[in-house]
Formats: structure tokens, C-alpha cells, sequence
């Protein structure tokens, strides 16, 4: 069952990190068109409707990765304190209420108006229009990538429940290395003696 959760959290992984080059594509284009609109003087009407659904299909193609690491947003002032057992049981139920219904909502009305578009061949509203109905099959697409990570966080919560631990994630690159922000905070500085000096809380409380 691990090797499976883990399997997609990888796909999930693959996924967000291709679509990620859309943001090099969007920062390419952005730079090219402001020369061209500035230093050529030779703006083009399709570019704006371009950079809309490139930072529309990196958004959308996001959801899955962003859920397979836990890095959505979430308010977790007290949820932090509860125990895993707390945790999982309070994910279960609004993955059950909200989640699934909502994102199961989004994959089938999205494929109905993808197709709905290409039916008719829609397009962008501009003087050079550029095809959309390609860019309405992203919501469809990035609906069923995010039911399929829903439901492996699914399975992840009844696991916790059943075995009071979370089970393991695909591990990733961090923003912050955790490790070395909390020996820095525990370290005691010696370049200044007078400094305060900096009391691990595990010490603050042997000596309370």
C-alpha cells in the first residue's frame, strides 16, 4: 500500500515539476514582449491572452504537486497541537464534506466545457486570436490529477488512524533547511560575550 501512495505521489511530483517550466516560458515571453512593445515599438495583441492561460495552466497544474508535499494552506493554530489521530480523523472529514465533492465537481463540469469549446472552435477575443479550447482541457486534466492525490490523502488519514502515526511522503527539495534553522536557533554565540545567550527549550525547562 506505501509503495502505491508513494507511486503517486511521484506522478504528482513529474507533473508539477513539467508544468513548472511554464513559468521560464512565461518569463521569456513577458521580457521579449516588453522589448518588442519598447525598444521596437511593435506590441502584439495575443501576447496578453498567451501569458493569461500560461499562468492559468501553471496554477491549475500545481494543485496535485502542492498536495502530495502537505504545503496547502491551512489554519492550523490549533490543528498543530492535536495529535495525529486528531489530525487524521479532522483531514478525513473535510476531504469527504469538502474535497471530493468540490473537486469531483470541478473534473466534470471542466470536461464539459472543454468540450462545449471545441465544438466550436472557441478562441480569445483579440485582434491576433489565439485557440483556447487546448487551454479549457487543463481544468479537466488538473481536476483528475487532484482527485487522484484527494485520494491518496484519503488513505494516508485512515492509515494514521489506524496506527496513530502519519505515514511516510515522497521527499522533495525544502525552502528552508529545517535542520540547520534549528541549530542556529540552539547555538550559543561567541562572538559577542555580553550577548544573551541563546537557551534551548529543553534547557529553560530543566532550569525552571
Amino acid at each position: 500500500m506505501q509503495k502505491a501512495l508513494l507511486a503517486v505521489d511521484r506522478f504528482s511530483t513529474f507533473i508539477g515539476k513539467l508544468f513548472a517550466w511554464t513559468a521560464a516560458g512565461l518569463t521569456l515571453l513577458i521580457s521579449w514582449e516588453v522589448f518588442s512593445r519598447y525598444a521596437l515599438n511593435r506590441p502584439h495583441a495575443w501576447v496578453l491572452d498567451a501569458q493569461i492561460m500560461l499562468y492559468g495552466t501553471l496554477f491549475m497544474m500545481a494543485g496535485a504537486y502542492t498536495l502530495s508535499k502537505n504545503g496547502h494552506v491551512r489554519g492550523d493554530v490549533l490543528y498543530g497541537f492535536f495529535r495525529p489521530r486528531t489530525q487524521a480523523a479532522i483531514d478525513l472529514v473535510l476531504y469527504l464534506i469538502f474535497f471530493l465533492p468540490g473537486v469531483v465537481a470541478l473534473t466534470w463540469a471542466g470536461w464539459q466545457f472543454a468540450q462545449e469549446s471545441l465544438a466550436i472552435r472557441e478562441q480569445t477575443f483579440s485582434a491576433d486570436a489565439l485557440p483556447l479550447y487546448p487551454f479549457k482541457f487543463v481544468i479537466p486534466l488538473s481536476g483528475a490529477i487532484l482527485l487522484l492525490q484527494g485520494l491518496v490523502e484519503i488513505v494516508r488519514c485512515v492509515i494514521c488512524l489506524r496506527q496513530g502515526r502519519w505515514p511516510a511522503r515522497d521527499g522533495d527539495v525544502e525552502e528552508v533547511d529545517v535542520d540547520k534553522l534549528r541549530q542556529m536557533v540552539s547555538a550559543q554565540p561567541v562572538e559577542d560575550p555580553d550577548a544573551a545567550r541563546i537557551v534551548p527549550p529543553a534547557q529553560r525547562q530543566e532550569g525552571a
